[in-house]
């Protein structure tokens, strides 16, 4: 009788059922130990959604048929490991239960780990080796024959999708004489693409998540999609298919001058526009002038000389990689892509401390990657971190900005102690201003110049309908309120009103603002007083709220709402938010009552009234709901007043 006692890896190898058919043709009879902890770990693989858990999965359902018909029996052997122990695979402590639960069964030990198979001969122990075999049938290859195949598209239930061209001139053919792709075929392509991830040379697993897989496979980047994470299994593989150098792209003296000074610099463009392909030229420039370059990816896929270090984040945080960078020097990185705010930080960080940087960064248009940056980073620093920004579309340079910061009074105001620190955003090639970047009120404001030329000089038409509508409105609002013209004939104008006033100035079914149209025979655009343009130079005043001027009209209310009923801290935790709202809980409940929002410092944050939960409820793109979430965000403590009515 023989005694077999697989590991882990020949069961994820999809090997050891053909072995067992192939023992039982001998007429042995045969006893399969099957650890609890071989079972654990392909459980363990398959609940994380990874192609090779699926494997091993099929491989224990078909051995499982097979003593059905074979003489061949399974026993279940061994305790289950803990969590803890299945964290720990990858240090050995799995494998080290296996090898000592076949010695006690006295079974041959059946593996596909080298290692393992080494160490158990070191132990005493019989062991039968079998290098992983190589999976049969379609392969990802297959689809790449053509030379000009971008990428591949293969989804369960649909023919498959190629992306020829070339970046920015490439189209979508389906293959038509071939069959919807089933699950079967997908699974055999991607535990061909797993395995020689683990085996070959230039392939690794950059990542490995619940329903998703990321492969580098040599020169193809490979994304495997599983349920839940898609809702059908997909395989998605990307290759370059040119490779450029900087002189390709025939660019003008002055801007290559400007690549080779300077630090700071966003390579911006939509999806597919070529920014990885020049990218890769950029690094060979750099090589070729002499400097040690390294890359920041994840996943690695640029196609760089070997010369250049790709680094990926170390242990997930790419802020920890780019503490690694500074250690070995580099003259300039390569960051591709950035996406989320500790991307920013990393590039932020190494910029500063010296690095010359390039960072890939999807956007519709050059201003968008500025932009990016300005949610993140303080507005004074921008300029020290970013010199020029690239702009690609169909795979050639179609835009260059260039920043630079001074001290001047914003386009289209006129006063003068409205002067502050402006960011000049220009056309890097004809050195004509195109935005200008700055802080009015609390809004960074990015402005284009455009706009300001378009400001409209007022004429006696429109001073008589400006004043014409102020009378009207002055009957309607309670607040501040503005009125800019947007022709020069006054048959159209935007009223900037606060958000309590606007439902007066609409009316209901918009009867109101109906009637203010037929009087001055012009059409009326409603809108926030939140979203007033900084080119008009108006800074509206302190609002006073409902609840303050009755306590400056009336002293009699003055000394009913001075009985403050309850007060309290607010914090994040008193506020939770819906799809369009936030909804702001008071605790106790106080409903219906006047309440007011306050600093530290009594500075008036908000003032209302409670509905009849007692709770608190601002539309997400109000001011207030803004300006109370930023605060909090910031750390800033605030406090509320309830008052009697």
């Amino acid at each position: 009788m023989k005694k077999l006692f697989p590991d882990t890896s020949v069961i994820l190898s999809g090997i050891f059922t053909q072995y067992v058919k192939e023992e039982a043709k001998k007429s042995e009879d045969i006893i399969i130990y099957l650890s609890n902890t071989v079972i654990a770990e392909i459980e363990n693989l398959a609940n994380k959604k990874q192609e090779v858990g699926f494997t091993g999965l099929r491989e224990l359902k078909e051995l499982n048929s097979l003593t059905k018909y074979l003489p061949a029996e399974v026993k279940i052997v061994g305790q289950r490991p803990s969590l803890e122990l299945i964290r720990l695979a990858r240090s050995g402590e799995l494998d080290a239960i296996i090898r000592s639960e076949a010695l006690q069964n006295d079974a041959i030990l059946v593996t596909s780990d080298r290692i393992q198979a080494d160490l158990m001969k070191v132990e005493g122990g019989e062991v039968i080796f079998f290098p992983r075999k190589k999976i049969e049938g379609a392969k990802i290859e297959d689809f790449f024959i053509e030379a000009n195949v971008m990428s591949v598209h293969l989804k369960h239930g649909c023919k498959p999708l190629l992306k020829q061209g070339k970046p920015g001139k490439w189209e979508l053919v389906e293959l038509e004489d071939h069959e919807p792709l089933d699950i079967k075929t997908l699974n055999k392509i991607a535990e061909d693409i797993i395995e020689r991830a683990r085996s070959v040379e230039n392939a690794f697993i950059e990542i490995q998540a619940t329903g998703c897989s990321v492969i580098q496979l040599q020169d193809l980047r490979i994304v495997i999609t599983r349920p839940p994470f898609s809702e059908a299994m997909e395989i998605t593989a990307v290759r370059p298919i040119v490779r450029l150098t900087l002189e390709d792209y025939h660019l003008p003296e002055k801007l290559l001058k400007r690549l080779e000074k300077a630090e700071g610099i966003l390579l911006s463009g939509s999806p597919g526009a070529g920014k990885s392909t020049f990218a890769q030229a950029i690094a060979e420039f750099y090589v070729k002038k002499g400097k040690i370059v390294k890359t920041l990816e994840q996943p690695r896929d640029l196609q760089v000389p070997p010369i250049v270090t790709q680094y990926s984040p170390l242990e997930g945080d790419m802020r920890r990689t780019a503490d690694i960078l500074l250690l070995v020097r580099p003259d300039n990185v390569i960051y591709d892509e950035l996406r989320d705010n500790l991307d920013f930080k990393a590039y932020t960080d190494l910029r500063m401390a010296g690095v010359g940087m390039l960072g890939v960064i999807h956007a519709t248009s050059p201003i968008d990657a500025i932009q990016r940056f300005i949610t993140r980073v303080e507005l004074g620093i921008i300029p020290q971190i970013i010199d020029t920004i690239l702009f690609m579309e169909g795979g050639e340079i179609t835009q260059v900005l260039s920043l630079e910061m001074t001290v001047k009074v914003p386009a289209g105001m006129k006063e003068a102690d409205l002067a502050r620190p402006v960011i000049i955003v220009k056309d890097f090639l004809s050195d004509q201003p195109q935005y200008e970047i700055y802080v009015f009120g609390e809004q960074t404001v990015v402005m284009p110049l455009a706009a300001v030329s378009k400001l409209i000089e007022e004429n006696e038409n429109i001073s008589a309908k400006k004043q014409q509508l102020l009378s009207e409105l002055n009957k309607l609002t309670t607040y501040f309120t503005v009125i800019e013209a947007l022709d020069a004939q006054g048959t159209e104008f935007n009223i900037y009103a606060d958000e309590e006033d606007r439902p007066h100035i609409v009316g209901k079914n918009g009867t109101t603002i109906t009637q203010l149209e037929e009087k001055t025979q012009a059409r009326l655009h409603v809108r926030n007083l939140d979203e007033l343009p900084a080119y008009l130079g108006i800074i509206p005043p302190k609002k006073i709220p409902k609840t303050r001027k009755k306590m400056l009209t009336s002293k009699k209310m003055a000394s009913i709402l001075g009985e403050i009923k309850n007060q309290g801290t607010l914090t994040l935790e008193n506020i939770h938010t819906t799809r369009k709202n936030i909804i702001i809980t008071i605790d106790p409940p106080l409903p219906s009552i006047d309440i007011e929002i306050l600093t530290a410092n009594n500075e008036l944050v908000y003032s209302g009234r409670t509905n009849k939960n007692g709770e608190i409820k601002l539309a997400k793109k109000s001011s207030h709901a803004k300006k109370i979430l930023k605060k909090l965000n910031e750390g800033e403590k605030l406090y509320w007043n309830a008052y009697t009515m």
